[in-house]
């Protein structure tokens, strides 16, 4: 038999596969319904659903999604500050420090102690300038 091609026909074929209870299919119904959370404005309703899908995941009887609710509830109070901030905050400035702490990293890999590595931190991430070497002269 011929798959459907139209949106009529895939819908069909959903509400099909949606019938049975399986692992998966509940699975799958749990993450899209998850995306609805980051349509809300208010951080009242945004946690009211949270709050709720935790509980039908908690449910769900499959481990991964526990596992995301358990995480969600123990990070729900930074999650809602998002929502606080009216949707503002971008971790692009952290994730730009993170490349920039790694590159360090990278640059101090001969070094031994903790000390050293702290300074080359330092520098990389406060641009600062290295001071000039006065144990190696090469004339």
């Amino acid at each position: 038999m011929r798959q459907p091609t139209t949106r009529r026909g895939q819908s069909v074929k959903l509400a099909d596969v949606l019938r049975y209870d399986l692992r998966s299919v509940r699975a799958y119904s749990l993450k899209q319904s998850l995306r609805l959370f980051w349509s809300y404005t208010s951080p009242t309703w945004a946690g009211w659903f949270l709050d709720r899908w935790c509980t039908r995941a908690m449910r769900s009887r499959l481990d991964p999604i526990k596992k995301v609710a358990r995480a969600l509830r123990s990070h729900r109070e930074l999650i809602l500050n998002w929502f606080r901030a009216k949707k503002e905050i971008s971790a692009a400035a952290v994730e730009g420090m993170n490349a920039n702490a790694k590159l360090a990293l990278r640059k101090a890999r001969g070094f031994r102690t903790y000390d050293v590595l702290e300074t080359a931190l330092y520098h990389e991430m406060g641009h600062l300038p290295e001071p000039a070497c006065v144990t190696h002269r090469f004339c």
